[in-house]
């Protein structure tokens, strides 16, 4: 049997390597120091064998291989693990008026111009979806309109795929960027948008299956939104009732996102038939806030 190292070993191994840690940049020396410290721990703590951990490094090693243009299987694991969450929690503290930011996740890509009111379903979704009118408006956290905000949305179809995901959907499907008037209200025209598994044909999927985890992400609309004199927001609209709100793979779903799609019928925001529409207001922190 393999003696057990002594703390003082461990110690000095950790002291060792933390003194090592150089270089003019105090920030990147805290940063890496505070790794290193958490990884000795952990090795302290669960004592993984050396076969254990040659695994976790080619499970890192296939995480990186996986990623390509339009997949990043690395933000893809930090989502699943709870880490994009817990980073966006420390960064976006303000007001209490203020919107929840949320995770940006893997499918952002650059997304056309479009005028208030388009829409932005142009693929076969288009035909199949329940038409679906997002409305409201951009406002700082006290209620003033906020004129000239931009708005980069972008979402998955009725059958849970994006369009990097779909070679039936055209490239900058379900994705728009639209500019707030002087009121600050945007509106824009798409369908209902469905709940639908991380992609689990990687590495990730293994540890999800792995670990006895579902990969869902209930329903939910992408807006980022960025205003001069205001703090650039990321955030979600989740769809209220969708089955997975409580049990998100990517721990991002916030009360104060979910909003109602309640049925409505035209003609209202140039529908003729029935349709529904959810009102999401979005209230951005003024820079130099000091709340």
């Amino acid at each position: 049997m393999t003696p057990e190292p002594g703390p003082d070993r461990l110690d000095a191994l950790l002291a060792q390597v933390l003194g090592s840690v150089a270089g003019e940049d105090a920030r990147l020396r805290e940063l890496v120091g505070g790794v290193v410290t958490h990884l000795h721990a952990f090795v302290r703590e669960t004592r993984p064998t050396e076969a254990e951990w040659l695994r976790a490094v080619d499970f890192l090693v296939r995480v990186g291989h996986t990623c390509t243009e339009t997949r990043n299987e690395f933000i893809l694991l930090s989502d699943m693990l709870g880490v994009t969450s817990a980073v966006d929690e420390v960064n976006h503290t303000g007001p209490p008026t203020m919107t929840p930011s949320s995770v940006e996740g893997p499918f952002h890509s650059p997304a056309p111009p479009r005028p208030l009111g388009a829409w932005i379903a142009e693929g076969p979704e288009r035909r199949r979806g329940e038409p679906t009118v997002v409305h409201g408006r951009v406002t700082d956290c006290d209620g003033v309109p906020v004129a000239g905000a931009v708005l980069d949305v972008w979402q998955a179809d009725d059958a849970g795929h994006y369009d990097s995901q779909d070679p039936e959907q055209p490239d900058g499907n379900l994705r728009a960027l639209l500019t707030t008037g002087p009121d600050g209200a945007y509106w824009f025209r798409t369908v209902l948008p469905s709940s639908y598994p991380v992609p689990t044909d990687g590495p990730v999927g293994e540890l999800l299956r792995a670990i006895g985890r579902h990969p869902m992400r209930p329903a939910h609309i992408h807006v980022k939104v960025r205003a001069a004199g205001h703090r650039p927001l990321t955030t979600h609209v989740f769809v209220a009732g969708d089955p997975y709100l409580g049990s998100d793979a990517a721990f991002a779903v916030k009360d104060a996102l979910v909003a109602a799609f309640r049925p409505s019928a035209g003609p209202r925001f140039g529908m003729d038939g029935p349709f529904l529409a959810a009102e999401f207001d979005i209230r951005l922190v003024k820079e130099g806030d000091p709340r």
